[in-house]
């Protein structure tokens, strides 16, 4: 078997940090088996080498080795990705087409950024793991594949199995042996080794001297918190290399080069926010409608009962045709219907009499002329009459307000922020 530096050196692996020294021993140990492999870590950890090192020191180094990036992928193709399809079995399917299981049987395949899976791509990946067998997209034929499956991800999966995004039984299927790759702010030691090292080759690349640091630049890198991890660090020496004309890099120039990422102490979370009551705008436009069928309802019973009560025992009379229109010859509350809008027959005062002598429709001869304050009573006009009786003769009491009027009194409360009494 071999050693740990005899590894590092044929895999280009560059840092002496006890968890990197770890994950690679781990790796080691598995790649003779065929157990599942789930790599962890932030991203631009070097994920990628842990597959390569475990399939180079397998018994399948002579077939397919296959990366995956499972979120470069969208989600209506990656199933025919990974399984292949049928012709016809969707729209632009003009043949049929292996995918990357088929392809890499005897193999490894490595699937990168496996926690933003679908759900639906997750049950038949599970189904792979368990027993070798898939189906082709559009196909009724199971095949068999002989396949070592590596995965790895960024996502923290207990938070993503939470959350109902990623299955818990895929989850400990994968994770076998879990192999956890630290971060770079976690090694110290190697940060200013790998900065070195990618001096050297941007140097030999752009045919140029090597940049260095001084001791208070070295001091500042080795402080600095690597988010983007080896990948960042990678970039910061490409951009130094090509810039800067000095070779001899002081703090203050290095300094421009590195994004202000703020204190390094822990921010603190405020509580999550409630999740909304409603997750889509389906759910929210059914929500309007059953309001306004319940409204609709309530107008009618009002509208009922303004004319059971109140001494409009005539406008009912006078109204028959229209009432029997909108309750349809009873008092019964028909859901589906219209509303109309009802509007009542004016008051004359009787005060001043008028005679009136009428010749015809047209002409009409008066012995006194007066001006009549006409009064139209519409549905509006009454209901906001009704509600403010009610109220006065309860004492401002909802409740009770709400049984005289036949409606609940959460229709009623908003009848008054409506109407602002």
């Amino acid at each position: 078997m071999e050693t740990v530096q005899s590894i590092k050196q044929r895999f280009g692996i560059i840092g002496n940090d006890t968890g990197l020294n770890r994950a690679i021993e781990k790796a080691v140990q598995v790649a003779p088996t065929d157990i599942s492999v789930l790599v962890t870590g932030e991203s631009g950890v070097g994920k990628e080498s842990i597959p390569k090192i475990i399939h180079q020191l397998s018994h399948r180094k002579h077939g397919k080795y296959i990366a995956v990036n499972c979120g470069a992928i969208p989600e209506g193709t990656i199933d025919s990705e990974l399984f292949g399809h049928e012709k016809g079995a969707f729209t632009g399917a003009t043949q049929t087409r292996s995918g990357y299981f088929e392809v890499a049987n005897g193999g490894t395949i490595f699937l990168d950024e496996v926690g933003e899976l679908p759900l639906t791509t997750q049950v038949r990946l599970l189904r792979v793991l368990e027993n070798g067998e898939f189906i082709k997209v559009g196909s009724s034929t199971v095949l068999k594949t002989d396949v070592r499956i590596v995965a790895a991800t960024n996502v923290n999966m207990f938070e993503a199995i939470e959350k109902e995004k990623f299955r818990e039984d895929l989850y400990y299927r994968l994770s076998t042996v879990e192999i956890l790759l630290p971060s770079l702010r976690n090694r110290k030691d190697d940060i200013h080794l790998l900065f070195r090292k990618f001096a050297s080759d941007f140097a030999l690349k752009y045919k140029m001297p090597t940049i260095r640091l001084d001791e208070n630049a070295i001091n500042a890198l080795i402080k600095y918190r690597w988010s983007g991890n080896i990948r960042q660090l990678r970039n910061v020496a490409e951009q130094i290399s090509v810039l800067e004309s000095s070779r001899m890099i002081d703090v203050l120039t290095l300094k421009t080069y590195l994004p202000n990422m703020g204190t390094n102490l822990p921010a603190v979370q405020g509580k999550e926010k409630g999740q909304s009551d409603f997750s889509t705008e389906r759910e929210i436009l059914y929500k309007v409608l059953f309001d306004m069928k319940s409204d609709l309802n309530d107008l009618k019973k009002l509208t009922m009962e303004l004319m059971k009560h109140e001494n409009h025992r005539d406008v009912q009379k006078n109204n028959e045709g229209l009432i029997q229109k909108i309750y349809n010859k009873d008092d019964t509350l028909e859901p589906e219907e219209k509303p109309e809008l009802l509007s009542l027959p004016a008051k004359t005062q009787e005060e001043n009499p008028v005679e009136i002598i009428s010749d015809n429709d047209e002409k009409y001869t008066y012995t006194e002329a007066i001006e009549e304050e006409e009064e139209t009573l519409s549905l509006h006009d009454k209901e906001l009459e009704l509600i403010k009786k009610s109220l006065e003769r309860h004492q401002g009491k909802r409740k009770l307000a709400a049984d005289e009027l036949g409606i609940s009194e959460r229709t009623l409360y908003r009848k008054i922020k409506q109407y602002d009494l």
